[in-house]
């Protein structure tokens, strides 16, 4: 799924702006063979938590936590009832509602609006209050809208990032999806 979305768009309207962007990057956390132990829904002996509750739902819903205390990051759940999968939305790249953007991200650089998963919640005002939202439903604020369909050989994978102490062999596990060349993909 993470592959899958690259290309895909992902929409959301913000007093009355419709913000848009291309998705050009992804992280996968999987529930499939061993718990990733990369994955939230990995703790608490795969138990849910008040905080990854989302993950162990229905697909096609939103998956929005707190991260370091300072940011937002939004992902798409994936995986079966009972068992916490998601997807990682890193970037995009910026196609609707772009001043919009600026003011929410405040004086940046265009292609630092939304090149990293904390940017592009900050530019499409994506936060908590979007935990759970399904991003399949016409009355959503925030979905998913089917993109260009990519060539195969333009899009990349490699190990995640910002895993700190993940041990191996999920520290390396290439669940990282990018557009090739695209600027808008994280650093």
């Amino acid at each position: 799924m993470a592959q899958q979305l690259i290309g895909k768009r992902l929409v959301r309207v913000h007093e009355g702006v419709r913000l848009s962007g291309r998705i050009v990057e992804t992280e996968a956390y999987c529930p499939d063979g061993p718990a990733d132990l990369a994955c939230h829904g990995s703790k608490n002996k795969g138990r849910p938590t008040k905080r990854t509750a989302v993950m162990f739902g229905p697909a096609g819903v939103a998956y929005v936590y707190f991260n370091y205390g300072i940011h937002w990051l939004f992902n798409v759940v994936t995986g079966h009832p009972s068992q916490p999968g998601a997807v990682l939305i890193r970037a995009i790249a910026p196609l609707e509602g772009i001043e919009q953007m600026r003011r929410l991200r405040h004086p940046r650089p265009d292609r630092e609006l939304t090149n990293g998963p904390a940017k592009l919640t900050q530019a499409m005002e994506i936060t908590g209050q979007h935990n759970g939202e399904h991003l399949c439903r016409p009355d959503s604020v925030i979905w998913i809208e089917d993109g260009s369909l990519l060539p195969e050989d333009k899009i990349c994978c490699g190990p995640r990032i910002g895993l700190g102490q993940t041990p191996e062999p999920w520290f390396s596990m290439p669940w990282r999806f990018w557009l090739k060349g695209d600027p808008f993909v994280s650093k």
